[in-house]
């Protein structure tokens, strides 16, 4: 009798085609079920906590599976090691109900946005970071943030993963860290609208780049009809961190 089991996955999201299984393409859920197949994984389905997009990053990727497995979960997390690509890795791997849903049983989940506020390249950083030059504002950047926090309908930054659905979101938390040149923008949310961090994102960016007055988040939010905030920041930049159940 199989047993379903939760496993927390990091995966570095450069050639990647995202998350979700497409038959000619290189993804995440495709890499995975191969490796699942290699260690007696039947046909099936495999549960994540959230699409990634082509070339986005994870350190908490949630997903789930039924498999047929008589060893511990230490033993399983490292036959997935021994068997996934080396831009893929399995971490922390438990038994749990027969019913759990990563997407729909999560509470939360958190991102990491990071930028290099730098004029000239830094080939370490740059596979994982956007690098934006001049000099941002973090002062104005940081007053905008303030406004993401709480209960609001995002349908101008971003659009949901099903035609018709709800584009009210919470944000929990929201802010930037800096050190040195490099700016960290988290945030936390029951939820993410398709696109929804990397047009946030972008539409700060624009924020700490203009020297005139700030506009961009209030409108989006008091305004949602209104048309969408154009601009995606580039998804190397964007890594899932978290998801909390």
């Amino acid at each position: 009798m199989s047993d379903r089991f939760q496993v927390r996955l990091a995966y570095d999201g450069t050639d990647f085609y995202g998350s979700q299984y497409q038959p000619d393409r290189r993804t995440v859920q495709g890499e995975l079920q191969r490796a699942l197949g290699k260690i007696g994984w039947q046909e099936g389905t495999v549960y994540f906590a959230g699409r990634t997009d082509a070339g986005v990053h994870a350190a908490g990727q949630v997903v789930a599976f039924d498999l047929k497995w008589d060893h511990t979960e230490k033993d399983l997390g490292r036959a997935l090691n021994a068997v996934l690509p080396q831009d893929m890795a399995a971490g922390q791997v438990r038994r749990t109900g027969s019913e759990f849903q990563p997407r729909y049983d999560a509470l939360s989940r958190e991102y990491h946005y990071r930028i290099l506020n730098s004029p000239i390249r830094d080939p370490l950083q740059e596979r994982y970071c956007w690098r934006v030059w001049p000099r941002l504002d973090l002062r104005r950047m940081r007053k905008e943030t303030r406004l993401l926090v709480g209960s609001h309908d995002f349908a101008a930054l971003g659009s949901p993963h099903q035609p018709g659905g709800s584009t009210i979101r919470k944000i929990e938390r929201a802010g930037w860290k800096r050190k040195g040149n490099l700016l960290v923008f988290e945030i936390v949310g029951n939820a993410f609208l398709y696109h929804m961090v990397r047009r946030i994102v972008m539409a700060l960016v624009k924020a700490g780049q203009d020297s005139g007055p700030a506009a961009g988040i209030q409108t989006y939010l008091e305004d949602p009809a209104s048309p969408p905030a154009k601009g995606l920041a580039p998804a190397r930049g964007l890594t899932l961190v978290k998801v909390k159940y």
